[in-house]
């Protein structure tokens, strides 16, 4: 068996970014950018007024009440053409253009307003309620780096940047396929001694999550002639995902399945647990990553394994994983193998903590589905008392 931190460290290895595509921006949320998103124009593109009120020359407005004639207005949209001259006021609303010559705004609320006429009664103050051209940011400047999984904020910046597309890298596509002849869906007769396939239902909820497409293969019957066809559409993929077929027995009918179909073993079995009987490997040109079949071992393997795996093919960072909490219960010493064990999270006095359900079996998937949290025990780690500090993965 291989530690967790060597197996993620050679799954990731095996991935390169995907290549870029155009991705028009109203679709770009949730898409990871490919190259620097460069503004095209200033932002504001010229000076424009934060209030509604009056444009002014500070100079004709620095001893109130002052009286001056307005000469026309200036709403958003429809500057004020010409420039202003000495002595003159233009009306104008917030965002509306600031005219040429004027260097202040005075707010409405400290005007009085007389037929074709404003009375300015507080004093103008160069600048003041301008926003500048390019206060924001200039034309060529570079926005929002590669690697940044844009959100609804990074859209609307690229789109006041004047830009309409975006590279980004095209979404992985994920080969997902479940062996076993005891898997029936849900609402179908159950052959004798089967089970319902739930991982299937989960995985692609992940697989998106995570920005890749999940492409499902269906369940694949227990023998070699169907295993064997997945590798006919395993180059149409970036990774191809199994479930099930990974203990002892079964391992050796994927090897026989898919050896000669070109499948190269990198390592099988991790210290770790739930998620010990994990494969990985390359089936031709493409990787391969066999997922134990038990639900809350996938589901936690997925999460380990397949979520860096994506991030690589995108070419993210994936978050560390450096959170930790208190911990509410006592805990005793761990064997060789590292523990992700499921519990929940709550706050007292302002502190994290984290309690571990009682019961940790790898079938039971409404106590991952109660869970907050998987708290990390280490390799050999000793005795946890209540009130130790231990590492943890928020699930959501």
């Amino acid at each position: 068996m291989i530690a967790v931190e060597e197996a993620v460290r050679r799954v990731v290895a095996a991935f390169a970014p995907v290549e870029a595509e155009c991705v028009p921006i109203e679709a770009a949320a949730g898409r990871v950018l490919a190259a620097d998103m460069i503004a095209r124009l200033d932002q504001p593109p010229f000076r424009v007024s934060a209030m509604d009120g009056y444009a002014v020359r500070s100079a004709d407005a620095l001893h109130p009440p002052v009286t001056l004639p307005v000469v026309g207005s200036a709403p958003a949209g429809h500057p004020f053409k010409g420039e202003l001259r000495a002595g003159e006021t233009v009306r104008i609303f917030t965002g509306g253009v600031v005219p040429d010559g004027a260097d202040a705004i005075v707010i409405q609320e400290h005007t009085e307003q007389r037929a074709g006429f404003v009375v300015i009664n507080a004093a103008a103050h160069a600048g003041r309620h301008i926003r500048p051209a390019g206060q924001d940011f200039r034309k060529g400047d570079v926005l929002v780096r590669p690697g940044k999984c844009l959100t609804a904020r990074d859209v609307a910046l690229i789109a006041a940047a004047d830009v309409p597309a975006v590279e980004a890298r095209r979404r992985p596509r994920i080969l997902l396929a479940a062996t076993g002849d005891e898997l029936s869906r849900p609402g179908e007769t159950r052959r004798p001694g089967g089970i319902v396939a739930s991982s299937i239902y989960a995985l692609p909820v992940l697989i998106r999550k995570w920005g890749a497409e999940p492409r499902d293969l269906g369940i694949v019957p227990d023998n070699i002639e169907a295993i064997a066809k997945i590798e006919e559409r395993a180059a149409e993929a970036d990774l191809v995902v199994t479930l099930g077929g990974a203990s002892v027995g079964d391992h050796d009918l994927i090897q026989r399945a898919l050896g000669p179909k070109g499948f190269m073993l990198d390592f099988w079995k991790i210290a770790m647990r739930p998620g010990k009987p994990l494969i990985f490997g390359r089936l031709g040109e493409t990787p391969l990553l066999g997922l134990p079949g038990n639900p809350v071992s996938s589901f936690v393997c997925a999460l380990l394994f397949l979520k860096p795996a994506i991030a690589a093919m995108l070419g993210t960072e994936t978050e560390p994983n450096g959170l930790t909490a208190r911990l509410a219960t006592e805990m005793g010493a761990n064997d060789s193998r590292q523990d992700y064990v499921r519990a929940r999270l709550f706050r007292r006095d302002g502190v994290l903590w984290v309690e571990p359900f009682p019961a940790q079996d790898s079938s039971m998937q409404k106590v991952l589905a109660d869970s907050d949290a998987l708290l990390i025990r280490g390799p050999h780690a000793p005795i946890a008392r209540k009130g130790d500090s231990v590492a943890i993965i928020p699930l959501d």
